[in-house]
Parts: C-alpha cells; structure tokens; sequence
C-alpha cells in the first residue's frame, strides 16, 4: 500500500491495523517521493522453537564457567 504523509495524519490508526492485522508493509510518499516504510515487526519466537532443536548436542571441551581473566590481560 501507498499512501501520502497527509492521508496517513488523517487515517493514521486504521492505516496501523491494517498493517497489524495483514502484514503488509505501508510506504508513505512526501510530494510523491517514498520517505517512510511501516512495517508489522515479526513474532518474537520462544527460546525452545529457536534452540530446542539442539538440546542435548552441545559439547563443551572445557569448563565454560572457569575464569578468563588471564586470557585478558597484558603482558
């Protein structure tokens, strides 16, 4: 959808639920020139959808709670 900066002012709250509700992305023209694109942000994912496919794989080689303070500093 394509709509001007003055009709947005006008229509701004139904403009933002169709946005919501369709995901289609919005591109908002000054004097017929895009200047502002208004998108849906995406679904945020749960850390199990994201990560779960690889519970019980990670292999640590070493401690991963030992210090590292020694790695840091300067000789």
């Amino acid at each position: 959808m394509i709509v001007s900066k003055s009709k947005l002012k006008a229509q701004m709250l139904a403009v933002f639920r169709e946005v919501e509700k369709t995901g289609e992305e919005v591109i908002v023209t000054d004097h017929g020139k895009p200047t502002i694109k208004i998108t849906r942000l995406p679904k945020r994912e749960s850390v199990e959808t994201v990560f779960g496919k690889n519970r019980n794989r990670v292999v640590y080689k070493e401690d991963i709670l030992k210090p590292t303070t020694e790695e840091w500093m300067e000789l």
